[in-house]
């Protein structure tokens, strides 16, 4: 299932990064469009028996109440899910699917949607997780009869979802899908974890209020699902794809935190706008410079890169119009490294239509920001800086096309 390519106006606002209600609306159709294709996709592909009853669930509770169910199906640990067991029923001699998750789907539908019924399921390792819940843990060992009234958050065998200050952002440290094992997603959380971060939280949502009140609230409708990485995780953050409306996020100061927050849902609206429109045909080998990373990246690493930055510049040049302590020197910092790499981005003949049209409109974003800039020469210091990467990186990389100045 695809969604209807969009027209070069929305384009045009996805491009320049900046929030739009159509940019959202559109984010959010694309994210929705794709998720119930792949749980369509999952549910025809499984075989009877267990999947049938879950199935069934799931339509029941989805007449009574389609935006619990919608909540169930769209959060982004469910896509995760989905995008797994879908690899696993394609590869005959791989792990097998699980199934019961999708048990636990419809039992959480089933909950939510305050209907009655009674699924049988089995926990594992002693717990049974609800998505956007939270899990139950049993006094006995075995499989467990869930109904209508099987889930209190006051039960000390329940364990609920944490919710963020703003109270429609989960902290996810519960779903067993919430990241790869990759992403080095934290374990779960003490009352204490739970605190800091609804403080690092808090502080972050009130400077992204104070300087860019639009990236706040885009934030706000884009984010389903926060999760914590460990303290081990080389990342700032991540925004899986397959997991979208969610970020992964590794513990750090407010303003630190904005700013991740702010780059990664770039990264998920260029996700999910790539799921209806080819912006470029180019293949993946790594042979582009991009001034932020040492290493070459493949055109869709450096478009993507490029889009986050250019954010990431627009949201430090507001807070710095603000007054915030040293804002300027990271705007000019990542508007230098942007404007760097937009050259090559414009140039490449792999771009499709549509790729022109939203790449123009990133350089047309970049280029607006000269009307207020930093003083005392950080741009030029910026700049120096940039060369001094870009020379660094032909030394290192001497069989590369060779980037010219931006």
């Amino acid at each position: 299932m695809r969604h209807p390519e969009p027209g070069d106006g929305v384009l045009r606002e996805l491009g320049s990064t900046e929030p739009s209600a159509e940019g959202t609306a559109l984010v959010r159709g694309i994210r929705r469009t794709r998720r119930l294709g792949l749980l369509g996709e999952v549910l025809d592909a499984l075989p009877g028996g267990e999947a049938a009853e879950y199935r069934a669930l799931l339509e029941e509770a989805g007449r009574c109440d389609p935006g619990a169910v919608a909540d169930v199906v769209h959060y982004p640990a469910t896509g995760a899910w989905a995008e797994e067991t879908l690899r696993r029923l394609r590869t005959p001699h791989g792990p097998p699917p699980d199934v019961a998750h999708l048990g636990a789907l419809a039992a959480a539908a089933g909950l939510r949607a305050g209907i009655c019924f009674k699924v049988t399921l089995r926990p594992v390792h002693g717990r049974l997780v609800l998505p956007t819940l939270g899990l139950l843990r049993p006094p006995r060992p075995g499989p467990l009869a869930l109904t209508e009234r099987s889930w209190d958050p006051d039960d000390p065998a329940a364990l609920a979802l944490h919710a963020l200050p703003d109270g429609h952002t989960a902290l996810d440290d519960l779903d067993p899908y919430r990241a790869s094992a990759a992403d080095r997603a934290a374990r779960r959380l003490t009352p204490k974890g739970h605190k800091r971060w609804d403080t690092q939280w808090a502080g972050a949502l009130t400077l992204m209020r104070r300087y860019d009140t639009a990236r706040a609230e885009e934030t706000g409708r884009l984010l389903r699902s926060l999760v914590p990485l460990s303290g081990t995780s080389r990342a700032a953050g991540a925004a899986p794809p397959a997991a979208a409306g969610s970020v992964l996020a590794r513990a750090q100061p407010p303003p630190a935190l904005a700013a991740t927050l702010v780059h990664e849902v770039q990264h998920g609206k260029l996700a999910a706008l790539a799921q209806a429109v080819t912006l470029h045909t180019a293949d993946r080998s790594a042979r582009y410079w991009a001034p932020w990373r040492a290493d070459p990246r493949p055109l869709e690493g450096l478009l993507r890169g490029a889009y986050a930055h250019l954010a990431l510049a627009g949201y430090w040049q507001r807070a710095a119009l603000y007054g915030a302590r040293g804002a300027w020197a990271q705007h000019a910092r990542i508007r230098s490294q942007v404007a760097a790499a937009l050259p090559a981005l414009e140039a490449c003949p792999e771009l499709t239509p549509a790729g022109r049209v939203f790449v123009g409109s990133m350089a047309a974003a970049e280029r607006s920001m000269d009307g207020l800039g930093p003083r005392g020469g950080r741009y030029a210091a910026a700049r120096a800086e940039v060369e001094r990467t870009r020379d660094a990186w032909r030394a290192a990389h001497p069989g590369l096309p060779t980037p010219g100045p931006g």
